[in-house]
């Protein structure tokens, strides 16, 4: 450790200490402007050895910018400076450069409160003034347990993978320090320290301390959800004098884009999306109205934001907010909930082996709180055992020895939670358990495994996707780990145990409400293959038509005597005795026989092997895009019109979709989904049976005219669609579909049959 002296210039070499640099960011000066109106909207990131430490809030329109935010960074090495940078921020385009600026910290005292004075310069621009950055720094011996009380304050934006580094945290080994970083749409990882026998006992304890700050930074501590409900009197941005308008949303790291309403200047939305708020002191959500342009870069409208921190908490606030740097406002419904029940423990803490608190779970969704918090359908608990068999994503060393330095991400929507890392290792033990609230029964647990890369984003290892209908309770299983398509295996398995425990009249009420949207992902691009696969799947949906349409014909040319007589006598008792209450009635008949062919094993469905084919194609033109990002070929020939065929992909797969839904639902993909069919359609059958048509139509008449008169905020939704939604498109049943594990891949089955 290094001496209490009046500097740190004479440190030695080999310095192994550790030290706590506590920074004030206190204001701007004089900033250069980089927007059109001659202003900026400046923050600052900080960086050590490389990588982001600290990101500040956003100071809109300001060159004088005042931000009094403070940062705490654990300092391994004083000779390496701190690098000061300072972007002007532009929703949805690349921030633009102000000026940069290096603090020497082997110049500062230790144990003394010093102003700092930075002027920020361009490398490239060496002479302009582009203003100072005014800090107040506190350089002081680093102590175990600051070091391990140390919490991310910023969030880096989204990267391609929708993975972003957060900041560096030191781990030793040996008498060493060294850096690591992390995936992001989480906190903080686990740092795992490996020490020498001599200093065993404190490094364990340190362990166990930041194992805590893991599970604890990870955890939400409430919910944020906006409904967007209209925008009013927005500026014009076409020549028509209209606007194709849309919102964007975010706060911190998370993202939402509304639908685009075209043509109108007073749009209405009714649309909503949740956020975690991981903040105490809340956040602010930032918002900008954009107008949609084919073919060009999306027209700016304007931009407001709502600072979470000014608003009270278990209550719905209506907001009128104006928009700046444009015209009109939006009209939103902003509610702040606590958290749900998100936890990480070890094993040894297992709430599901309590036996108190397993019966108030249980109770908790009992059949008779089936009325109570609709929204809180059900308990998950995920048990991440350990993995085996791992690809090797890194390569070093003189003998080319081959490693990776696992983790793994358990998503499900929007909420994603991940284990430490195990280093150096093809077979982690991880032995964690994620607990979460389940809103929606029908959503599918993603557990995806990555290698930790300390220069740049993490590498994919493998991915599963189970969903929560389909999972056996207390049921460890190692599953067989696919490639990010999900079309097929890759190396390696994951062992989990999963249980669900939900209130089925509470998960059937959610089925008919609209499915949670997931955060902005990557854009939708242009692929022959995924154009060429969803025009088969939607040439196959037509051929089923043509051939129903070409066996009732064969029935009016009597291709086959005793099938057209079926046909003729069917046909004149149903048109002589008809009854609206028949239509339900036969599609009730026909989920029933496809029941009946399925529990007598009868059922003669396929495979769909095409999709499949497909997939693969899919796969294998994103690796090679991958590979060679440079080549040119069909997607830029077709740049221009690039916009209009993702366009039309989409619609084929939306088509195509639908119409494999609906079979699947007659199928029984999905035996909760179709039973909820079976008891819809009983209640539809008697309805119509006892109660005249006219009636029906004139309940559901009044209902539709009065609902926006009852609740005006109400956000519009048909309950079929919705239901339909969760019924999985063939290509999501195959990506669902569970592989089958190799035994002659298994190291457990390689240990036992050759020991030495």
């Amino acid at each position: 450790t290094n001496s209490f002296g009046t500097s740190n210039a004479d440190l030695p070499p080999g310095d192994p200490g550790m030290y706590q640099l506590d920074v004030t960011l206190r204001r701007g000066q004089n900033l250069a402007a980089r927007d059109r109106g001659g202003t900026s909207d400046p923050y600052v990131k900080f960086k050590l050895g490389g990588k982001e430490v600290f990101r500040s809030k956003t100071v809109h329109k300001n060159l004088n910018p005042v931000w009094e935010e403070k940062a705490s960074i654990l300092i391994d090495n004083l000779r390496e400076p701190l690098y000061i940078k300072v972007f002007d921020y532009d929703f949805g385009l690349q921030d633009d450069f102000i000026g940069s600026a290096f603090l020497d910290l082997a110049s500062l005292e230790l144990k003394r409160q010093t102003d700092v004075t930075l002027s920020l310069k361009d490398p490239h621009y060496p002479d302009h003034d582009l203003g100072s950055i005014f800090l107040s720094v506190l350089l002081a011996p680093g102590d175990e347990r600051e070091a391990t009380m140390l919490t991310r304050k910023s969030w880096k934006r989204s990267s391609k993978n929708n993975y972003d580094l957060l900041p560096s945290m030191p781990y030793r080994t040996g008498n060493f320090w060294h850096r690591i970083s992390c995936p992001s749409k989480c906190v903080l990882m686990t740092v795992v320290f490996v020490s020498s026998n001599k200093h065993h006992g404190t490094f364990q304890t340190q362990s166990l301390r930041l194992s805590d700050l893991h599970r604890k930074s990870q955890l939400w501590r409430g919910i944020v959800s906006v409904t967007l409900i209209e925008g009013r009197e927005l500026k014009a941005m076409d020549a028509n004098g209209l606007s194709d308008p849309y919102v964007k949303f975010r706060l911190g790291h998370q993202k939402y884009k509304s639908k685009i309403v075209p043509k109108t200047l007073n749009p209405q939305w009714r649309e909503q999306f949740d956020f975690h708020l991981y903040e105490e002191r809340g956040g602010i959500i930032d918002i900008t109205v954009w107008d949609k342009d084919v073919g060009k870069r999306d027209d700016f409208i304007g931009r407001c934001q709502v600072d979470l921190s000014t608003l009270s908490k278990e209550q719905t606030h209506k907001l009128e907010m104006p928009l700046e740097e444009g015209e009109g406002y939006l009209v939103l419904l902003v509610t702040l909930t606590a958290s749900a029940a998100v936890t990480i423990s070890d094993l040894s803490v297992n709430s599901l082996e309590d036996q108190k608190e397993r019966e108030e779970i249980l109770k908790r969704y009992s059949p008779m709180m089936m009325f109570h918090n609709i929204s809180d359908v059900g308990f998950l608990q995920v048990k991440v055992i350990r993995a085996e068999a791992l690809m090797a994503a890194d390569v070093t060393g003189k003998d080319s020895f081959r490693k990776s330095d696992p983790f793994c991400v358990v998503e499900l929507n929007n909420d994603r939670l991940l284990t430490h890392t195990v280093y150096r290792n093809l077979n982690p033990e991880w032995n964690k358990i994620f607990t979460f609230n389940i809103k929606d029964i029908h959503s599918v647990l993603e557990v995806t495994v990555y290698d930790e890369d300390r220069d740049r984003s993490a590498d994919f290892l493998g991915k599963v996707a189970i969903p929560l209908l389909s999972i056996q309770n207390g049921e460890q299983k190692a599953y067989v780990l696919k490639n990010k398509q999900l079309t097929g295996p890759t190396k390696g398995v994951i062992y989990l145990e999963i249980d669900v425990i939900f209130n089925a009249v509470k998960a059937s009420i959610r089925t008919l409400m609209p499915k949670e949207q997931k955060y902005i992902e990557e854009e939708d691009r242009l692929s022959k293959q995924l154009l060429l696969r969803n025009f088969i799947r939607m040439k196959h949906c037509i051929m089923a038509l043509v051939t129903a349409v070409c066996y009732i014909s064969s029935c009016f040319d009597w291709d086959s005597p005793p099938r057209s007589l079926a046909a003729f006598l069917l046909f004149l008792f149903v048109v002589w005795n008809f009854e609206l209450y028949m239509i339900p009635l036969a599609l009730l008949l026909l989920l029933a026989w496809n029941y009946f062919l399925i529990v007598s094993g009868k059922d003669n469905r396929q495979h769909d092997t095409v999709v499949e084919d497909i997939l693969e194609d899919e796969e294998e033109e994103d690796d090679r895009d991958d590979k060679d990002s440079e080549k040119k070929g069909f997607m830029n020939r077709l740049y221009a019109i690039q916009e209009v065929c993702v366009t039309v992909q989409n619609i084929l797969d939306e088509i195509a979709s639908f119409g494999e839904r609906i079979k699947n639902t007659f199928n029984w993909t999905v035996p909760f989904l179709s039973w909820l069919a079976i008891v819809a359609l009983s209640v539809f059958t008697v309805i119509l049976y006892f109660i005249p048509l006219r009636y029906i139509v004139l309940i559901w008449g009044i209902n539709k005219f009065t609902k926006k008169i009852r609740n005006p905020y109400a956000i519009d939704n048909n309950e079929l669609l919705d239901f339909l939604s969760r019924v999985p498109s063939d290509v999501q049943v195959m990506q669902y579909h569970e592989l089958k594990q190799d035994p002659t891949h298994s190291p457990s089955k390689r240990k036992k049959n050759n020991p030495a």
